[in-house]
């Protein structure tokens, strides 16, 4: 077959036409249409020129949609066709199509598009989050009529792995933390002379506000991405469909044990935290300020009201209960493949530090009046 070609014949009773010949196939290696659509672009622009197509070899749907987007997707009486190719391009103009739009309007489309789907997908996220809590609310009133089906087990286990071993990095991190703080104040504190100050400082910013962020961090980073990707594997292997299939409630056997577990544990590690880290602020005000273990001791209950402790373990049971539940949020959200993953362990981890953060500034604005 010989390659797509045209010529512009005059007509007899006048204007001109375009006599298309040849394959206008891709299956033609030669034919390269984008070629043929530059030079055909004059012609296309003009409203009276007739088209020829009846001495057309072979025409597949990719010449057939250059000649048709050319025409500007109309054919009309202009264009002298083969019955088999006007059943051609009357399929092609069946088709739907794409609106083409300038650049400009196309990133303002891009970006409102882009604006929606975050919402969509903010909303998808408050929606299954509210239906995970009231699937625990009904699992809660469920075991008040049938205590003997408490899974004392699983919460056991729960505050073990989420509490007992996180006693270590707990401690040393907040021990770390305290000498850094007591640090870096003893020497703004020594240049006024106000040295006593420190034990003020370090009570109130530790065990108020310190302790619980420092812990809630930790155990997100730690326990919560253990929570979500432990929920994310059996959802990939589907261990999570399996339960359905046997009548065991999800909910009952991997979301409230983790739920009541670490929020029960929470306030135990907060303590743990705290004391820990006012044993290195204590020990670093002794080495930098010459404040003895004694007096910093008896002078901390006097500075630092018991109220402010209350406000520490409160903390310490929401973030606790925060942290768990976002946890196991995007665990049930996994879809069954790796790289999701992968992903919503990494979006739960940094959902329920930003959502501790958040709420702790909340908290610290409605409180602000109170222990101070």
């Amino acid at each position: 077959m010989a390659d797509a070609t045209f010529r512009v014949d005059d007509q007899p009773g006048g204007g001109r036409r375009v006599m298309l010949a040849g394959c206008w196939s891709l299956r033609q290696v030669e034919n390269n249409f984008a070629d043929l659509r530059e030079q055909l672009r004059s012609f296309f622009a003009d409203p009276f020129l007739h088209w020829d197509l009846t001495e057309v070899e072979q025409l597949d749907s990719a010449g057939a949609a250059m000649l048709l987007a050319g025409w500007g997707h109309r054919i009309d009486r202009r264009m002298q066709l083969l019955p088999e190719q006007a059943a051609q391009f009357a399929m092609l103009m069946a088709l739907p199509r794409r609106h083409t739009i300038g650049a400009g309007q196309g990133r303002i489309k891009t970006f409102f598009q882009h604006l929606w789907d975050i919402d969509l997908a903010f909303v998808s996220h408050v929606v299954d989050f509210i239906g995970l809590l009231g699937s625990l609310a009904l699992e809660l009133l469920h075991l008040l009529r049938h205590p003997h089906e408490i899974p004392w087990k699983e919460i056991s286990a729960n505050v073990y792995k989420g509490g007992v071993l996180a006693l270590p990095v707990t401690g040393l991190v907040g021990f770390m933390i305290g000498i850094a703080m007591s640090y870096l104040m003893a020497l703004q504190l020594r240049k006024f002379g106000a040295d006593i100050f420190i034990v003020n400082i370090l009570g109130l910013a530790i065990i108020r506000e310190l302790g619980p962020i420092l812990m809630a961090v930790l155990v997100a980073g730690r326990s919560g991405s253990a929570m979500t990707a432990q929920i994310g594997v059996m959802r990939v292997t589907e261990e999570i469909d399996a339960l359905a299939t046997m009548g065991i409630s999800r909910i009952l056997r991997l979301i409230l044990p983790k739920v009541v577990g670490l929020t029960l544990v929470a306030p135990l590690l907060v303590f743990w935290t705290s004391c820990w880290a006012l044993m290195g602020g204590m020990l670093a005000a002794n080495l930098q300020l010459g404040i003895g273990f004694e007096f910093f001791l008896d002078h901390l209950p006097r500075v630092v009201k018991p109220v402010n402790l209350s406000l520490s373990m409160l903390k310490a049971l929401m973030f606790g209960l925060l942290v768990t539940l976002v946890a196991c949020h995007f665990g049930l959200r996994v879809k069954p493949n790796t790289e999701s993953l992968s992903s919503s362990t990494t979006t739960s981890v940094v959902v329920a530090i930003t959502a501790v953060i958040l709420v702790d500034a909340i908290f610290a604005i409605l409180t602000r009046g109170v222990g101070l």
